[in-house]
């Protein structure tokens, strides 16, 4: 979410919660594009904390899902600057990666917390052309690659050792991007990815406009050529599956947000905030299947 945007985001926020005070890999097979994804369920979406996105963790076994929002963001890491995080991500041997910018600058920082549960955070010095927007990651299969998201219209993921996993990383380093994903249709708004197979992505689109896929709000589909990894580029293939719901009882602007896929049962979701007073009624993580 862009600076300008999370302000009226925020202020939107503000004025609605004082009027409410007055008042293995898979054992599925990757995703096609023939696939369809069905709604099957939803959740509420708690403004606060389950807002920005979402990832499901399977180690310690039986962690419950974890989101992050405004006020999920420590104290300590605020004050400092980083004052807005995205889609989280966690790999499959337990690293939880949450993607942090701050309003202006030329670093990005990613916060890392092991599976014994100690934090730390990794810094990345912006490249030449980088956007400073830092929306989502997205932890390959086999752990040692992180995508990672500009916002606006793009052409391409970004490509990072995953930070904490990969044995090239230190918190003491700069993070470097180690290749880039080159897509073969421009995306716009990008709020979260993951992986659903070893080289297919599914990605939340905060698209406004439609012009891009015939839709706003698409569900994206990217299959990539080959497996991520630090020497080489590789391509991907974008494709839009179907528009996220867009449902409540307040009208406005939606905003589409992080995005999970759990492997253990196939279930993918998304947040989607209401507009205006309705993001803190109706807002809401919804459930689909593949079918």
């Amino acid at each position: 979410m862009p600076l300008r945007a999370r302000q009226r985001c925020h202020a939107a926020l503000t004025a609605a919660l004082a009027l409410a005070a007055a008042t293995i890999l898979s054992a599925a097979p990757p995703a096609s594009a023939a696939d369809t994804w069905t709604e099957v369920g939803s959740d509420r979406a708690d403004p606060l904390t389950e807002s920005q996105g979402l990832t499901s963790v399977e180690v310690p076994a039986n962690s419950p899902n974890r989101y992050t929002g405004i006020g999920t963001i420590p104290a300590g890491v605020s004050s400092r600057g980083w004052n807005h995080v995205g889609d989280p991500d966690a790999s499959y041997n337990g690293y939880y990666v949450e993607p942090y910018q701050a309003d202006s600058g030329n670093a990005k920082m990613f916060r890392v917390q092991a599976p014994g549960g100690t934090w730390s955070e990794y810094v990345h010095m912006l490249s030449s052309g980088e956007a400073l927007n830092n929306s989502w990651v997205a932890i390959s299969p086999d752990g040692q690659w992180m995508l990672a998201g500009e916002y606006g219209t793009m052409s391409r993921f970004l490509v990072f050792p995953t930070p904490g996993v990969n044995a090239s990383t230190s918190p003491a380093a700069n993070l470097p991007q180690a290749s880039t994903v080159n897509l073969d249709h421009a995306v716009r708004d990008v709020q979260g990815c993951d992986f659903s197979g070893p080289t297919t992505l599914l990605c939340s689109s905060d698209d406004p406009a439609g012009s891009l896929f015939g839709m706003t709000k698409p569900l994206l589909q990217v299959d990539l050529s080959a497996r991520p990894n630090g020497t080489s580029d590789v391509s991907g293939h974008v494709t839009a599956l179907r528009q996220l719901p867009l449902r409540s009882s307040c009208s406005g602007t939606f905003e589409a947000e992080g995005i999970d896929y759990d492997r253990r049962d196939g279930t993918l979701r998304v947040i989607v905030v209401s507009p205006g007073f309705c993001v803190l009624t109706d807002s809401k993580t919804y459930r689909f299947t593949r079918s």
